[in-house]
């Protein structure tokens, strides 16, 4: 994943906020809605491709395009700096892959501590029953 590419192949538009808000927000688009095409960008390989629209098909459009909104802020430079830290994030997650868990099996010391302590445990109960004449 190349961010300095995939920052300059991102495309930007401003809306209008919804909500209450009194007669700045009538005419004021502060709102940042950014989109990016995934297939279409050069900034990821094919396998990061093909895992990223596996990873986020719920949020993908019918073309591919990952779409995201940011309405945080009152500012519009501040909204557009929080939804690409935004992105970069769902991308990072996406991207990332979990290393696989290696099988260990317990030391021969560990079996026979969790033996013996099993026996003095049984024991211990059986020792509390009246003994049988």
């Amino acid at each position: 994943m190349n961010t300095s590419i995939i920052i300059n192949e991102l495309k930007f538009k401003a809306i209008r906020s919804s909500g209450a808000g009194g007669q700045h927000v009538n005419k004021v688009s502060s709102k940042i809605e950014l989109t990016l095409d995934i297939m279409a960008s050069a900034g990821f390989t094919d396998d990061e491709k093909l895992r990223l629209s596996q990873k986020l098909s719920s949020r993908l459009t019918k073309s591919g395009v990952l779409l995201l909104q940011c309405g945080d802020s009152r500012s519009q430079h501040k909204n557009k700096e929080l939804v690409i830290k935004r992105l970069l994030e769902i991308l990072k997650a996406n991207l990332y892959i979990p290393k696989k868990r290696k099988r260990t099996k317990p030391s021969r010391a560990a079996i026979k501590k969790r033996l013996d302590s099993k026996q003095k445990h049984s024991l211990k109960k059986a020792n509390r029953k009246k003994p049988s004449l």
